[in-house]
């Protein structure tokens, strides 16, 4: 089974929420591999006229999501590359393109033509995002593996005790570490059965022990304190996560599903 990161969705599943997916494939990072993050662009309001222009923006959404029921609360919206067309993010859910007259909504990616590499045109916005989201993140609400020697790169990595690519990843944490790379996991279960598991991680007073034991297959004791496991959760379907691992640099890029140590570091270097 594939999966793909991101998928044009008609605007009635704004309503309903985004549904939960299996693990990341390799065969799905090869879908990736030619994408890059697009040519600079802010996402900035710089004249007045634009500023107003995102402010009607806003109040047609508003009138429409009331209209059709869809209960979503726009947080921030930005301008593109692309004429009359915005960036908009949304309370609880994963940002959303608009056309500037607000009669349309569409999730997916927008790719630009005309160079060797196809350019991603909303990857450079959602980037700037994540980078917020993830340094707002408090470290004892984490699962870091510390690099060994100097820290050359952070990774946030979403995962789930559950998910055989993420065993595999895991596999490789010596390797990872010894190269100058600290893996933040932010726990990230795919469905609610696997809940208890992650939040039993979590609770454990070894939490490195507890994820070793648990990715493995072992059974931990059921949870008995509080944890950000749900926290997390909706945080990785705010930034468009439908699978696990989704490996984001410190800087908010998203690089991938499951990658092999030489490929994680050649795209981190990059």
């Amino acid at each position: 089974m594939t999966f793909t990161r991101a998928k044009i969705v008609m605007a009635m599943t704004l309503a309903a929420g985004l549904g939960l997916t299996a693990c990341s494939s390799n065969n799905d990072e090869k879908k990736q591999t030619t994408l890059t993050a697009s040519a600079p662009a802010t996402g900035e309001a710089s004249t007045l006229s634009e500023r107003n222009a995102q402010q009607r923006l806003v109040k047609t959404l508003e009138q429409h999501f009331k209209t059709a029921g869809i209960q979503a609360k726009i947080t921030e919206v930005k301008t593109t590359e692309v004429p009359n067309l915005y960036w908009v993010s949304l309370e609880g859910m994963s940002a959303v393109y608009a056309t500037s007259d607000g009669k349309y909504i569409f999730q997916g990616d927008v790719i630009r033509l005309g160079d060797k590499q196809l350019h991603n045109v909303g990857e450079s916005l959602q980037a700037g995002t994540n980078k917020q989201i993830f340094a707002s993140l408090k470290e004892q609400d984490l699962l870091i593996y510390k690099a060994k020697g100097e820290t050359k790169h952070i990774i946030y990595v979403f995962t789930d005790v559950s998910c055989p690519y993420c065993h595999k990843l895991h596999e490789h944490m010596d390797e990872l570490n010894s190269q100058g790379i600290e893996v933040r996991y932010i726990a990230w279960p795919r469905g609610e059965q696997f809940i208890p598991a992650m939040e039993s991680v979590w609770c454990s007073q070894d939490r490195h022990a507890a994820f070793d034991q648990a990715i493995a297959g072992a059974e931990l004791p059921a949870a008995s304190c509080k944890t950000p496991v749900r926290e997390h959760y909706q945080l990785g379907l705010n930034i468009g996560v439908n699978g696990t691992p989704a490996i984001y640099s410190a800087d908010g890029v998203y690089l991938g599903g499951y990658l092999s140590p030489s490929e994680l570091l050649k795209r981190l270097n990059n």
